[in-house]
């Protein structure tokens, strides 16, 4: 078996992960795509849950967030916080 036959998980599904974890099973566990929308789409994910999310996203990809980078264009969607993601395990 190559190593390009072998699945990755993607860093969108790692999120999606994250974020079932945080708000749990019971929210569209599975159905989190790169379209999902969250701050202020999702009510779960409300001040506290946001907290939450970006200490489990800091322990499970292995960075600090930034401040400066907690920002409706950062939350907006499961893809632009993946996005912004790869970019700081890069």
């Amino acid at each position: 078996m190559t190593s390009d036959t072998v699945p990755t998980t993607t860093t969108v599904d790692r999120l999606a992960d994250a974020l079932t974890h945080v708000l749990g099973e019971d929210h569209s566990a599975g159905t989190f795509t790169a379209d999902t929308l969250l701050f202020g789409s999702l009510p779960e994910l409300d001040s506290l849950a946001l907290v939450e999310l970006i200490t489990v996203i800091e322990e499970r990809f292995d960075f600090d967030m930034d401040e400066d980078d907690i920002t409706a264009e950062v939350f907006e969607s499961v893809g632009s916080l993946s996005a912004y993601i790869d970019r700081q395990s890069s």
